[in-house]
């Protein structure tokens, strides 16, 4: 309902909501590609397995400094291309390069180590991605009512799914399918990947483009009528005023905070460490092995395995809104949450590879939720003149654990579980199974419901 001259947005078409998210499959392609193969490239290059952690900690600390400076500076900006537009298309040109140079890091190992340029480009690649995806999550909450969040962050799920499907397959599309060598000396990337990382940028960028030209954005004036105005008088600006809002947080998003921390310590385990616990785990290969024909089938099959993860997460994605309308957000998240640390945790259990596929319908699960759940929560309970500063710095919460992670989570395999990387697996559900508890203690005070135009 309007009030004292507030409009109501007017409510988008299912088509109009996944234009605005398209360019999340593009960036969802690219980042599957960096979760499911970075750490196998970053092997060949000569890291070791116990030393992975180390290698990703460059990735988290530059999406924590970018996001919220992105959120901060978006909310202010309006070109001829709008308001988040500009962030997420100059995301997505960087990003694109970034996974075009990764896998060719060892062309300039006659200048600087392959594995020194492997992280660089890592640092260069999760950057441009933090870029590219903190607008998205701030443009929904610009165009969309409130009883359309829930669609709209489940809708960009849906699609972020299926761009990592795409991601997670493709290596082992070009080497079966098409017979690419998915086999290289020690030190270079195979073909399948290389050129998988090829098209992932071609991708990403189009992706993004289709949201540019097919989306608009309401010009500042037009946005102002769908919100009331601002009461405060600005006393400070710049940096003052940016740790000012990061003080004064809104209390829902300091309870979020703590779930995502556990969520993404879970999530950042598996991405490190899935590779070469399956590769040892189940295909019995010893850590030193990275560059044989049988470990190139075991990384491959971890791709099969996170794009299983990523088609239930897809398809998961859809039913949330209608599950909610059942129970509540909190509780569909706490749900999901535990069938994640369960599907982490039978993983140990496991010595048939196609089993592990079962354990990967609990993640998706899990994955599919923490993509939606948190942020249909926050846009309800953050101010509309900072959302892009708030969905910034809420990246803070996923960034932190991914830091926490990269500095301890080598130290405990090494020296707790003496270098076998399935208890890395283990670490991860425990932190879905926090996750899941926490959640239950978050305060969703404007729980809104979707109601579907008839």
């Amino acid at each position: 309902m309007a009030t004292q001259g507030i409009l109501q947005k007017p409510r988008m078409s299912f088509w109009q909501i996944w234009n605005m998210s398209f360019g999340f499959l593009g960036i969802q392609f690219g980042f599957a590609l960096q979760t499911g193969y970075a750490s196998s490239i970053l092997l060949k290059f000569g890291a070791k397995v116990d030393n992975l952690s180390w290698f990703w900690l460059a990735a988290p600390l530059t999406g924590m400094i970018i996001q919220p400076i992105i959120g901060h500076y978006s909310d202010r900006t309006w070109n001829r291309l709008g308001r988040r537009r500009p962030y997420f298309l100059t995301g997505a040109i960087l990003s694109g390069l970034a996974l075009c140079f990764l896998p060719n890091s060892s062309g300039l190992a006659f200048l600087i180590p392959p594995i020194i340029v492997g992280a660089g480009m890592l640092m260069l690649m999760d950057a441009s991605f933090n870029v590219a995806m903190e607008p998205f999550r701030a443009l929904v909450a610009d165009n969309l009512p409130d009883s359309q969040h829930n669609t709209g962050f489940s809708l960009q799920t849906c699609l972020i799914g299926v761009g990592a499907i795409m991601g997670s397959f493709l290596p082992s599309v070009l080497a079966e399918w098409f017979h690419v060598s998915d086999v290289a000396p020690k030190g270079i990337v195979p073909n399948n990947l290389l050129y998988s990382f090829y098209a992932g940028g071609i991708v990403l960028i189009g992706c993004i483009l289709w949201t540019v030209i097919k989306t608009k954005e309401y010009p500042p004036e037009e946005y102002a009528k769908f919100h009331e105005p601002d009461k405060e008088v600005a006393k400070k600006s710049g940096i003052s005023e940016f740790f000012d809002d990061l003080v004064n947080m809104p209390k829902t998003m300091r309870q979020l905070g703590v779930v995502q921390f556990f969520s993404w310590f879970a999530l950042f385990s598996m991405w490190v460490f899935t590779t070469s616990a399956v590769a040892a785990h189940v295909y019995h290969l010893p850590a030193s092995d990275t560059s044989s024909h049988q470990y190139s089938v075991a990384s491959d099959w971890v791709g099969k395995m996170f794009g299983v993860y990523n088609a239930v997460s897809a398809v998961y994605a859809l039913s949330l809104p209608f599950i909610v309308k059942k129970f509540n957000r909190k509780k569909t998240h706490a749900f999901s949450l535990t069938m994640g640390g369960i599907g982490l945790i039978s993983v140990f259990f496991i010595q048939n590879q196609y089993l592990l596929l079962l354990s990967m319908i609990g993640v998706g699960l899990a994955w599919g939720s923490i993509l939606a759940m948190p942020y249909a929560i926050l846009s309800s309970s953050i101010p509309a003149k900072k959302i892009g500063l708030y969905m910034g710095l809420f990246n803070f919460f996923i960034t932190f654990p991914q830091i926490v992670n990269s500095l301890t989570s080598s130290l405990i395999i090494k020296y707790l579980f003496h270098s076998e990387a399935i208890y890395g697996l283990i670490m991860a559900g425990v932190f879905m199974f926090l996750a899941a508890i926490s959640v239950l203690f978050v305060q969703d005070g404007k729980d809104i419901q979707i109601i579907e135009a008839a």
